[in-house]
């Protein structure tokens, strides 16, 4: 490859060449070849080596080991049926003979399936209840997957684990997704759920009185966006936001973008193709709900803010920061070395992840006055 076809970019100290003149050339499209591009693998593989912990680098081998295709080469429907990382960290727990069992990994969390009431009708959800007679503080938890791909049970581990730290009730919603239900469907949705918890709490241990929202990636977003709504439609204020990598703006030419574009498991490709299935028109991608730092943010409720360093989102956590400071909103933000997106989930493997769980739980107890 020629010098002409090289971009230098330095990440955390190293420099690296990206061939950013013949990204058209990794691709696949058009070839038949749906695996991930050579030259964006092997980007990614020695990003790896240089900057992620070595549990994380052994989770993201694993999930590699599953043969999972580039999302932003196939359709939705072969996208819904990859292997996710939460798949990974079932493999990685069997090659070292531990249990999968979420009752073993999250002890004493019970969980039963049901459904809540959403914009244009009953949404699957589920319960996750911690010991004890109750009633709980209450978390509504949105999973990721680029408003496309996932549901409660890829997240279940995020859930389970939130449920546990904070000693809290926590109602994950399937939200309606794209493109079945494009924008902005599961943000009316997150909303009519949030309504729908206020309303029918206590009929499940929990403590409508005492009522957070939390979130990962697209998820994060659309907790932060239903704290916004709720606050407009004169609802009650949520206790607390908890936002983890949330996507806050709509621009993919950040810091973190750049910095990340080859990144594993998300990358700036795959973010592409999640909005090319979300938005009707490019128009939308003005909406507040997608831009949230520059969205009417004074009113909120402490917001906690988890990011990952190998991640392309990592920038719209630190804008998103910014912007609820200068609202004047209660926010604080941790940001963890060495870990990518999706690394929440992945406290049987992952050291971070055991970390940024108890940071979150204890950043909800606060807010529930435990």
């Amino acid at each position: 490859m020629t010098q002409a076809g090289l971009s230098a970019i330095v990440i955390s100290g190293c420099f690296l060449a990206l061939p950013l003149a013949h990204a058209a050339d990794d691709t696949g499209k058009g070839t038949g070849d749906e695996r991930p591009g050579k030259v964006k693998t092997a980007i990614a593989k020695s990003l790896g080596k240089i900057r992620l912990d070595g549990d994380m680098l052994a989770l993201l081998k694993a999930h590699e080991g599953l043969k999972p295709k580039a999302i932003e080469k196939i359709d939705v429907r072969a996208a819904r049926a990859n292997p996710t990382l939460a798949d990974a960290v079932q493999a990685l727990l069997r090659q070292n003979n531990r249990s999968t069992d979420p009752a073993q990994l999250t002890p004493g969390i019970t969980s039963v399936d049901t459904t809540v009431q959403g914009a244009a009708g009953p949404l699957p959800a589920r319960f996750y209840t911690p010991p004890g007679p109750g009633p709980f503080p209450v978390v509504v938890y949105f999973h990721g997957g680029g408003w496309v791909l996932a549901d409660k049970q890829v997240y279940d581990a995020s859930a389970r684990a939130i449920a546990q730290q904070a000693q809290a009730l926590v109602i994950s919603v399937d939200y309606r997704r794209a493109p079945e239900a494009r924008f902005p469907a599961a943000w009316d949705d997150a909303l009519a759920a949030y309504r729908w918890t206020l309303a029918n709490a206590a009929g499940s241990k929990g403590d409508a009185s005492r009522v957070a929202l939390a979130g990962e990636s697209a998820g994060g977003n659309l907790a932060l966006a239903t704290a916004i709504a709720a606050r407009d439609a004169g609802l009650q204020k949520p206790a607390h936001v908890l936002a983890i990598y949330p996507v806050t703006q709509s621009s993919l030419n950040t810091e973190s973008y750049l910095e990340n574009a080859a990144a594993q498991p998300l990358n700036r490709a795959m973010v592409q193709w999640f909005l090319d299935q979300l938005l009707e028109d490019k128009a939308q991608l003005k909406d507040w709900r997608l831009n949230l730092i520059d969205a009417r943010l004074a009113g909120l409720p402490p917001v906690t803010l988890i990011s990952a360093r190998v991640d392309p989102l990592r920038s719209d956590s630190a804008k998103m920061e910014d912007a609820l400071k200068k609202a004047e909103v209660l926010v604080e933000r941790r940001d963890y070395e060495g870990v990518t997106h999706e690394f929440f989930g992945a406290a049987a493997v992952v050291e971070k992840a055991r970390n940024a769980q108890a940071f979150a739980g204890e950043r909800l107890r606060r807010a529930f006055g435990n």
